[in-house]
């Protein structure tokens, strides 16, 4: 762990309401007892997570934008607190796994090819030019050719949310290379294996094996996998911290913790009821779902991004600038989440308007 330079206490606590702001909490107590000093950036990850989910059931009770007075969350975009409540989660949970055949072999290739593009647009499209999209009746040529088109067209086919490194395969265009991928994970029998997995770092262990995924491509790819009933994982289970997670957790504490950042995530995901409390925020959860340790991994990462422009003088990965604005669209999709969450709240899992078209106004 990696100390940082002291940010701008007196901004951070402008921005987002710190009850102290020169004293905003400044020591995390340990699952064993143990306490470590914490920067102002640790408090902000709490005020933040609330902010967000704030603004998530604000804007789903039909309030009118910005649903916020903080402006930082009303001029850029961050992700929902909860990762499976953000637009191509949603889309991939009720769209992708639970629409077409429910066999390991057909939910995850469906699976895997969208993550690949990670791109709504792109499945439509897909389906659009060349059917029902699923292994049985996958060619390669066909998908290969809609997609060089689109992109002659000018179109973008992959989401900018993700770096997606370009598989060692033979063929001179990444899309190609990435369907090739697909192609040879389904030869190699993987949607068995996960099938029979018993663990989700398990999950992770047999993606992790293919060129090109990394560990943070394998970790969330099989979050995206234990959404569906394939398998039936805790995502209390295991976690992976990615680069923005890291460089987040880098800002948060002021002293070198002897912990992995992996045990951090853990550590706090556990705290979130006590830490809520202590800033008396009434943090409202996922209908009574709680943070988990995917959902606290992806907040270290909002927080880095947050980070950067209410208090730049931290050096944290480099950088100092959030790249996407924010855009208000209109009234989102009804919630739509794993039926094994059984999720308590009336409308969730509706049945009505399944139609794709709205996501992509």
């Amino acid at each position: 762990m990696v100390p940082v330079n002291r940010p701008n206490v007196r901004r951070i606590a402008t921005v987002l309401g710190s009850r102290d702001p020169a004293n905003p909490e400044p020591r995390f107590r340990l699952s064993d007892g143990t306490t470590v000093k914490t920067t102002p950036v640790f408090d902000m990850y709490w005020r933040f997570a609330f902010e967000r989910q704030e603004i998530f059931h604000r804007r789903l009770n039909g309030a009118p934008w910005p649903w916020t007075s903080d402006p930082i969350l009303r001029t850029y975009r961050f992700t929902n607190a909860y990762r499976a409540a953000d637009r191509v989660s949603q889309f991939l949970i009720r769209h992708v796994l639970y629409e077409g055949e429910q066999s390991a072999a057909e939910v995850f290739f469906r699976t895997i090819l969208f993550k690949l593009f990670n791109r709504i647009e792109t499945w439509i499209l897909l389906r659009d030019r060349v059917g029902p999209l699923t292994w049985k009746t996958f060619r390669f040529d066909r998908y290969d050719t809609v997609l060089a088109s689109a992109l002659r067209d000018g179109r973008t086919v992959y989401s900018p949310a993700y770096i997606m490194p370009t598989p060692p395969f033979e063929a001179k265009r990444k899309h190609s290379n990435h369907l090739l991928l697909l192609s040879h994970m389904m030869k190699a029998d993987v949607p068995e294996k996960i099938a029979a997995a018993k663990s989700l770092r398990e999950i992770f262990q047999i993606l992790r094996s293919f060129p090109s995924l990394g560990d943070f491509l394998a970790f969330q790819y099989a979050v995206d996998l234990n959404y569906s009933d394939l398998t039936q994982f805790t995502e209390m289970d295991f976690v992976v911290a990615g680069p923005g997670a890291r460089s987040g957790i880098r800002k948060a504490f002021a002293d070198p913790v002897e912990l992995s950042d992996e045990q951090i995530i853990r550590e706090v995901t556990e705290a979130a009821d006590q830490e809520f409390a202590r800033r008396g925020l009434p943090f409202r959860t996922l209908w009574g779902r709680r943070l988990h340790l995917i959902d606290c991994q992806n907040l270290f990462c909002e927080i880095d991004k947050y980070s950067r422009v209410a208090c730049p003088e931290l050096s944290g990965n480099g950088r100092t600038r959030i790249k996407r604005k924010f855009e208000p669209r209109g009234t989102p999709p009804s919630q739509w989440y794993p039926p094994k969450w059984r999720l308590s709240s009336p409308g969730v899992n509706s049945r009505s308007h399944l139609s794709t078209s709205s996501w992509t106004s």
